[in-house]
């Protein structure tokens, strides 16, 4: 995909139908039409287009191949989809190693309220209609790192007294993809966090790739 994305404008302008090239690479790899791209029969893409054309084909029976060596193997991998939503998604992010939960890091809004590390705030991310509980690992300019502690884990703790920090805005989540693909820095995404309760699809833009290991930033719970 990454030969065919390469030789592709570069504009992200979705005239083809796709969200940005990198998806439309990825769809020519499945059959898609290259004429979709209103820029490659311009002439000064013309050598690139030629060079995709004699690139598909190749790229084209090496995903077969691959395809039919994972069905023999009965390893296909199956679709990462919200349950919510029945949206697809490129990736699930899992815990950093030794973690509870995603990092998450949030922006309240109630500049009133105050709050330490250890503390556990109870807060509504905007545009979700699920109430969370966030242990603070982090305070940093103005963002808050909590890992999610769902109230079940909390029930029975006669000294649990959370912060009530109202509607807070998610600024980014933390974490390693666990299954699906590996994405690249600025790329954006659509992703699903295990610890989400809804486990409803977000998306983002890719800021950190390093291994598996992933920062994704611009969350929001709308995947066009």
């Amino acid at each position: 995909m990454k030969e065919i994305a390469k030789l592709l404008p570069g504009f992200n302008c979705g005239e083809c139908g796709f969200k940005n090239c990198r998806e439309f690479a990825r769809a020519l790899l499945k059959g898609e039409d290259l004429d979709l791209c209103p820029y490659l029969g311009q002439e000064k893409h013309l050598a690139e287009r030629e060079e995709i054309e004699e690139t598909l084909p190749r790229l084209k029976q090496k995903v077969r191949d691959r395809e039919g060596r994972a069905g023999e193997e009965g390893e296909a991998e199956g679709e990462i989809r919200g349950v919510i939503d029945g949206l697809a998604a490129d990736f699930a992010l899992a815990p950093l190693p030794g973690e509870p939960s995603c990092r998450e890091d949030i922006h309240p809004f109630d500049r009133d309220a105050e709050f330490e590390v250890g503390d556990v705030l109870r807060y509504r991310p905007l545009g979700c209609p699920v109430t969370h509980f966030g242990k603070i690992i982090k305070i940093d300019h103005g963002l808050v790192t909590v890992h999610m502690v769902g109230p079940r884990h909390l029930l029975g703790d006669e000294n649990f007294a959370p912060v009530d920090a109202g509607v807070c805005l998610v600024a980014a989540f933390e974490g390693i993809v666990s299954r699906g693909r590996i994405p690249e820095v600025g790329e954006t995404v659509s992703f699903l966090p295990e610890h989400c309760m809804m486990q409803k699809v977000h998306s983002g833009m890719i800021v950190h790739s390093e291994g598996k290991m992933v920062r994704i930033e611009s969350i929001d719970l709308k995947v066009w």
